[in-house]
């Protein structure tokens, strides 16, 4: 048994070497569209996702940041970059600002802030 990404699995699931009982994000992986999620398995309000966003140091002048920020939401939504995405197993957030990619971050923060200290693991 193996909890991995779409993009490791995705050889192993094509050559019949590893059989996919479910994705754990919230809705179904575009790459994977028979696999079930795991909330749909009963296990409510499950999403663990793996992302990617871009973050520049503090103190970055907020004009740069928002032209970077256009230009990498212009590459994201060009064909070619969306089938590559695609073929790997990658879906681009809906959510494409930085103020959004902090609020997601943030977020996530707590999540997994709470979950460490609920299990009660700790740094040796």
């Amino acid at each position: 048994m193996s909890f991995t990404d779409v993009l490791t699995a995705m050889p192993y699931i094509k050559a019949g070497k590893l059989r996919a009982l479910g994705v754990t994000t919230a809705a179904r992986s575009q790459a994977l569209p028979d696999v079930p999620t795991i909330a749909e398995q009963g296990v409510t309000d499950y999403d663990v996702s793996v992302f990617f966003g871009i973050v520049a140091p503090a103190g970055t002048p907020p004009d740069r940041i928002a032209k970077l920020n256009r230009a990498f939401v212009e590459v994201l939504a060009t064909p070619k970059v969306k089938q590559l995405f695609a073929s790997q197993g990658l879906e681009p957030a809906p959510a494409s600002t930085p103020e959004q990619l902090g609020k997601f971050i943030g977020l996530q923060l707590t999540k997994w802030a709470s979950v460490v200290k609920q299990s009660g693991a700790q740094l040796d």
